[in-house]
């Protein structure tokens, strides 16, 4: 049987976490990063420059981009960075069964607390949004002659980034807003649902995968249950309205919209269901890992 290879556009938290799964399920890994000479060593895995990566795709069985689309008015501007430079290399490529795309829950858009499904159209309310949907259309484009999983990640944690590292640097902040659910996914789970879809042998066409937990939570409520697991007092809590007036645009935009997104159609197409199901299996996890005790 040929091996697969999987070839990741970006070497960031979670496409660093991918590549040494799939290391481990035995796939052969490229990771395209724009500086390889700053990129960690990780075993098994090839590096290559973004203005190499074609070469590479010529023998990639399958593939995953991680990078958000750009908004800075530069060059290619709200395109995808890996279309705009590798669109036609991407169609070429021979072997080429599966393209996957990180995108994000935000593409529902504000849904005041109610419940989205993978079904349910996008409504993107911020700008960053909607360039987000808009890459997974120019995705989808490829769904004639390929699978395209599109995923739609909820609020990314783990280890080194989670709430235990924010009260442990006096960074963390217990904003109450009552009925504002927020969701959220761990690392682990996000990497674990791309293997699932990779190794799945799916016609062309397009698919969207809600990669979010299945408890979407009060962010205070996160704070809390980290502050307990620490033996540490929470911060005091902070109305919204009073935490607002000192936010950046950025974080009033995140506080903007409130949603509850399913995630149970994904967890059955995938064949799997998360290891860390709510935000207490995840940062009991990320604990134990930190003391010895297990892997998160």
């Amino acid at each position: 049987m040929t091996q697969l290879h999987l070839i990741v556009f970006g070497l960031g938290y979670t496409g660093t976490a991918t590549a040494r799964a799939a290391v481990a399920a035995g796939l052969r890994v490229t990771i395209v990063t724009r500086d390889p000479t700053a990129a960690p060593v990780l075993s098994g895995v090839s590096v290559v420059a973004f203005a190499d990566a074609a070469a590479m795709l010529a023998d990639a069985t399958h593939l995953l981009a991680t990078a958000p689309p750009p908004g800075d008015g530069g060059a290619g501007d709200g395109v995808d960075p890996v279309l705009h430079a590798h669109a036609a290399a991407i169609l070429a490529a021979p072997r080429l069964r599966w393209l996957g795309y990180l995108s994000t829950t935000g593409v529902y858009g504000d849904r005041g607390g109610g419940w989205v499904y993978e079904m349910t159209p996008p409504a993107p309310g911020q700008e960053r949004s909607r360039r987000r949907l808009a890459a997974e259309q120019a995705w989808a484009a490829f769904a004639d002659t390929r699978a395209v999983d599109l995923f739609r990640l909820a609020g990314i944690y783990g280890p080194g980034r989670s709430a235990l590292d924010d009260l442990r640097a006096g960074r963390a902040r217990r904003i109450t807003k009552p009925g504002h659910a927020f969701g959220r996914i761990h690392r682990e789970d996000i990497a674990a649902a791309i293997l699932a879809a990779v190794g799945q042998t799916l016609p062309p066409g397009a698919r969207v995968l809600n990669l979010n937990d299945d408890e979407p939570a009060e962010a205070s409520l996160v704070v809390e249950e980290a502050a307990r697991l620490l033996g540490m007092e929470p911060p005091p809590a902070v109305p919204f309205a009073e935490a607002e007036a000192t936010m950046s645009p950025m974080g009033r935009s995140f506080w903007a919209e409130s949603r509850r997104v399913s995630s149970a159609g994904t967890q059955t197409a995938l064949g799997l269901r998360w290891r860390y199901p709510t935000f207490r299996e995840g940062l009991r996890a990320i604990l134990a890992e930190e003391r010895g005790d297990g892997s998160a």
